[in-house]
């Protein structure tokens, strides 16, 4: 049986690997007694290193700045082409269509252009490509560009969103959880993010699963505010009933 510090970070390793695990597993993998490894889970509570989740406990983890478009490149792109797919099929020709920034976002855009759509966005690199289909009126969401994201931020985007009552706005995320809902590193994203779904009259999250159960420092809207939500099928099927069980509308990719 393993002791003491090396019994935490075994168990923490196995967590790692795991991203959503039961006092069960952790009795099976590290060989101590359910009272032991609860009383180990206390610790790691205690310290913030771990938290308790819809059927299990999954690592803390904090996102205290926005990943550049290189870095969420290189992360989870069969899921977001699967999550994208999805989407596309809630989009009917002519309605007027807010996209929001980043790489899923890139994917949904590169498969509506056979559509007649009128389509808003404060992505730099989804407003130029889609101005070359001439069925798609592309307007660009102004104000300050965002350099991690090349992306518009500020109040004049801000205030251009509230003025407007999309058909469907999509929302991107960096961090969402059943218990704090969808989060942003920064205030300006946050206030950004609550206004491309303010006034859309359906508002879809396109979230990943290497995203679940993050959070950063500023919320932006509990998932029940969410018409629907796109994420793919390597959620845990314990946090998939446990969302449901909440009454979030989840529509499952299949990668």
């Amino acid at each position: 049986m393993v002791k003491g510090q090396a019994r935490l970070e075994n168990i923490v390793n196995f967590i790692k690997g795991h991203n959503l695990v039961t006092v069960e597993q952790l009795v099976e993998c590290i060989g101590a007694s359910p009272a032991t490894i609860r009383r180990d889970l206390i610790k790691l509570d205690k310290t913030g290193v771990i938290s308790r989740a819809h059927g299990g406990i999954v690592l803390n983890r904090v996102i205290t700045s926005q990943p550049t478009t290189d870095e969420k490149l290189a992360v989870s792109h069969a899921e977001k082409i699967a999550i994208a797919e999805a989407a596309v099929r809630l989009i009917n020709n002519n309605d007027s269509v807010v996209l929001d920034a980043g790489t899923t976002m890139m994917e949904l855009a590169r498969r509506i252009t056979h559509l007649s759509l009128k389509v808003f966005t404060v992505d730099l690199h989804i407003a130029l490509y889609l101005s070359a289909f001439s069925s798609i009126e592309v307007n660009m969401i102004g104000g300050r560009i965002d350099a991690s994201s090349q992306s518009s931020i500020g109040p004049h985007g801000h205030a251009f969103l509230k003025s407007i009552y999309p058909d469907i706005a999509f929302m991107s995320c960096n961090s969402w959880s059943m218990e704090k809902g969808v989060t942003a590193p920064t205030e300006e994203k946050a206030n950004l993010k609550q206004s491309i779904i303010a006034n859309a009259r359906q508002k879809i999250l396109l979230a990943d699963s290497s995203k679940y159960h993050a959070w950063s420092l500023y919320c932006i809207a509990p998932l029940r505010e969410f018409s629907a939500i796109i994420t793919d099928n390597k959620l845990q099927p314990d946090t998939v009933s446990g969302l449901k069980a909440d009454r979030v509308s989840l529509l499952i990719a299949q990668v």
